[in-house]
């Protein structure tokens, strides 16, 4: 279903927002330093936030083709839906509120549209110079092929790349075919890239275009989100049967490892313990080649612990609980859906 490059893409970038208003000023800072040559539009949806954005964005409209709405809170997915509802371009650009754009962002989009025209897109994630040595070690675990395999951006991708939320386009044809975000989260924007490819769309990795991902997040935040990411899995599993890999059982099977080796050790067999400490070893000396810098490549460690169990603990949750029970999804994790409106 995909056409040739014939005629010119018009960007419209869709945000949405939840009590972020500081974050929305250094996005919209990072958009109006953009060296782009052609206009584009930027949509910014506010999802029921209590902190408005709405004077932040007004400051801006002498600098950027701006529109700001303000809606009762439905969730991430149905507030994008409602921006590219609302937008005037014939190509999306779907950005979260926490992100920064480097000024080549907008030229590197167009440009690899122009190489090879593709429906839907999905772009690396960054660590800025400014990010803190938390953020720093959570950004290259959730990047680093050796912890996630490189699905959420990263050059060396296993399989065919599902493009995140954070950093994605859509063309509006390849939006208006597959229906849109749904109501999970997470997991709305795999769960629309599965619908893309059903739809008999391609998806593709825009290795230029990053952005720089703030995820201002606690350990105990960083936790609950991977959890949920590991709940999520084995809905979008069932939802999507040919989707489903083996390799989603890594985290649970290495968290289960460990406690194994753990014990093992106790009793003299050291071996098995030795193998995790030579991954510990290498995601160490990775972090360290990747960040330049100790304390964060040590972080990194502590994050993938982090990012195994919390993952680990939800996949073996869900699968259990949807394979032994006869409820739906949403019956069984209410809190990862929003309600229809």
């Amino acid at each position: 279903m995909a056409f040739l490059f014939h005629m010119e893409v018009s960007f419209s970038i869709v945000v949405p927002v939840y009590n972020r208003p500081e974050e929305v000023r250094e996005l919209l800072q990072s958009l109006a330093q953009q060296d782009f040559e052609r206009d584009f539009e930027v949509v910014i949806v506010e999802d029921g936030s209590s902190e408005s954005s709405e004077a932040i964005v007004k400051n801006f409209q002498g600098q950027l083709q701006i529109s700001y709405y303000y809606k009762k809170n439905s969730g991430p997915g149905d507030s994008r839906n409602f921006g590219m509802q609302k937008a005037n371009g014939n190509y999306f650009l779907i950005l979260d509120s926490d992100c920064i754009l480097p000024k080549q962002y907008l030229s590197e989009v167009d440009k690899e549209l122009k190489k090879k025209y593709v429906h839907c897109f999905g772009g690396p994630d960054a660590a800025d110079t400014s990010f803190t040595m938390v953020q720093k070690a959570i950004n290259y675990v959730m990047t680093s092929v050796f912890t996630t395999g490189g699905i959420r951006g990263g050059k060396k991708a296993v399989g065919k790349f599902q493009p995140r939320s954070f950093n994605m386009g859509i063309s509006k044809e390849a939006f208006k075919e597959a229906g849109g975000f749904g109501r999970i989260h997470p997991g709305e924007d795999p769960d629309l890239t599965f619908r893309i490819w059903k739809a008999g769309f391609e998806t593709r990795l825009f290795p230029n275009a990053y952005v720089y991902h703030k995820r201002r997040i606690d350990w105990n935040k960083f936790y609950v989100q991977v959890n949920k990411f590991g709940l999520v899995r084995p809905i979008l599993n069932k939802w999507h049967p040919g989707t489903a890999r083996l390799t989603y059982w890594f985290p649970t099977l290495f968290m289960l490892g460990l406690v194994v080796s753990l014990v093992m050790a106790i009793f003299g067999l050291v071996l098995p313990i030795m193998l995790y400490g030579i991954y510990f070893m290498v995601l160490f000396l990775d972090a360290m080649l990747r960040e330049r810098n100790i304390k964060v490549a040590l972080w990194a460690i502590y994050a993938a612990i982090i990012q195994f169990m919390g993952y680990g603990i939800g996949f073996f949750k869900s699968t259990m609980l949807l394979n032994f029970s006869n409820k739906e999804p949403e019956e069984l994790f209410p809190k990862l859906f929003f309600k229809k409106k």
